[in-house]
């Protein structure tokens, strides 16, 4: 089986807070997107995903998170953005850590899938499977926050995913 490589599409760093960050004109010469991010905020954020702007009822989503003490689960449907962490808390300077997987981005012939996994120290882990209820190719991907904004110095990168 042939060893994956990820090729460098693009960074952002925030230079001023946002609500969202756009990766656009995604080239189709990939397998898969992997878009990783050190999120900082003042406020509770909520990752979510978009894809092509696409801000139908089209996505959907099953998560599990643990803290340590307890757990919790759900599923999501006929959603307008893709949910990819409920749990941060980002104040006090603590990132959220965010990784988010989408598969035969360039297809169009199914649905996509994602897979994202999000990590804040000392708060929580969660892992959710998404879909995308669309056979269109990616050509953007946006990150945003349905509370807070994500703050000066946040990072995302985005990278395609060869086989």
């Amino acid at each position: 089986m042939p060893t994956s490589t990820y090729t460098p599409l693009q960074t952002i760093t925030l230079g001023s807070a946002a609500s969202s960050v756009t990766f656009a004109s995604i080239p189709q010469t990939y397998r898969d997107l992997v878009l990783v991010s050190t999120a900082l905020g003042s406020a509770t954020l909520e990752g979510r995903v978009r894809l092509n702007a696409d801000s139908g009822s089209n996505y959907y989503s099953v998560r599990m998170s643990g803290n340590g003490s307890s757990d919790t689960s759900a599923s999501l449907g006929s959603q307008t953005s893709g949910s990819v962490s409920t749990i941060a808390t980002a104040t006090t300077g603590g990132a959220l850590q965010i990784q988010l997987q989408v598969m035969d981005y360039s297809a169009t012939d199914k649905h996509k899938t994602m897979l994202a996994r999000s990590d804040q120290s000392a708060v929580a882990t969660e892992a959710v499977a998404l879909r995308w209820a669309s056979t269109a190719a990616v050509t953007t991907v946006q990150i945003l926050t349905s509370t807070g904004n994500f703050a000066v110095e946040s990072t995302f990168s985005l990278y395609g995913i060869e086989a």
